[in-house]
């Protein structure tokens, strides 16, 4: 009888490391993806002039793709193989 409870008292005892270490883990991964989504409003709200250059060399990119779609459906339209 003193085997068992003294077996069930270490399982008791193991589960609720384990259970305190999992919730300090899942509190940790909280607090990072808090700060990441606290960084990520900050980069929103104040950008930099190398977020404003990057952003304008991205519409230029998109841009240039969307006239030479527009070139390619012309080209179709007129029949012209390219």
């Amino acid at each position: 009888m003193t085997e068992q409870i003294i077996v069930s008292t270490a399982l008791l005892i193991s589960v609720a490391i384990i259970a305190f270490v999992g919730l300090k883990g899942w509190q940790g991964w909280l607090s990072l993806k808090e700060r990441e989504l606290e960084r990520g409003i900050a980069s929103v709200r104040a950008p930099t002039e190398a977020d404003q250059g990057s952003a304008m060399g991205a519409a230029r990119i998109e841009l240039s793709d969307l006239k030479e779609r527009i070139r390619k459906l012309e080209a179709i339209a007129s029949g012209v193989d390219l």
